[in-house]
């Protein structure tokens, strides 16, 4: 059958990324996450001592980057100029520093070029803010996930904690999140929004594996 494309958005702490890697397990496809590109043009911008807002050095910086994804098993490692920058991308600094940079409208026209090139080539999953409306507007299926502010904090605040990040409070959290919504939401280039033919699901009372299976209902009609 030909290549599919599974869109799903939704605001920082939906349970965006952990869903998507279910879902492209159970469907044997491959599982894109966009949110580490960002972020690693984020960390070679402060390895740099680029402001993570400053348009101008941003454009220039993502002309020639050298970001390569590959796949170990099942699970995606993203390298940065040869080095493997999967678990350095990983902290609350870089999460707003991919927001900013994100809002760059040269940036994000460098990452969606990428992503593009690995959908056109393959069955993916892909998650994000615009996949749906921008990345892939004729993906296959498109989903939207939402949850509550104290709900997304608390995920991703128990999640830094599994992960050893121990000088961070559940406050800092909740803020990192709001910041993050208000600038997904606000940049004038492809915000995140909901595509108008997205399926919105309500994460906040459900489990992972409950939303992924009401997922996967809907991505077995595409067969």
């Amino acid at each position: 059958m030909p290549n599919i494309s599974i869109a799903i958005d939704g605001p920082a702490g939906a349970g965006k990324s952990t869903i998507a890697k279910l879902v492209s397990k159970s469907m044997g496809i491959i599982y894109l996450d966009t949110g580490a590109m960002y972020r690693t043009v984020a960390l070679k911008a402060i390895r740099e001592g680029i402001d993570t807002l400053d348009r101008e050095k941003l454009s220039s910086l993502v002309r020639d980057i050298d970001i390569k994804i590959s796949y170990d098993g099942e699970e995606q490692r993203i390298f940065l100029e040869g080095e493997d920058v999967s678990g350095k991308i990983r902290t609350p600094q870089i999460s707003i520093g991919a927001s900013n940079v994100a809002t760059i409208p040269e940036v994000r026209i460098k990452m969606v070029e990428l992503q593009r090139e690995i959908a056109a080539q393959n069955s993916v999953v892909m998650d994000g803010r615009d996949i749906g409306t921008y990345v892939l507007p004729n993906a296959n299926l498109k989903i939207f996930l939402t949850a509550s502010t104290e709900e997304r904090a608390a995920r991703r605040y128990k999640e830094q904690l599994e992960k050893g990040v121990k000088d961070i409070s559940l406050e800092d959290v909740k803020k990192d999140i709001e910041y993050r919504d208000k600038n997904d939401s606000s940049r004038s280039f492809a915000p995140l929004s909901k595509a108008d033919d997205a399926i919105e699901l309500d994460t906040t009372n459900l489990t992972i594996e409950q939303v992924a299976e009401i997922i996967m209902k809907y991505a077995g009609e595409l067969k």
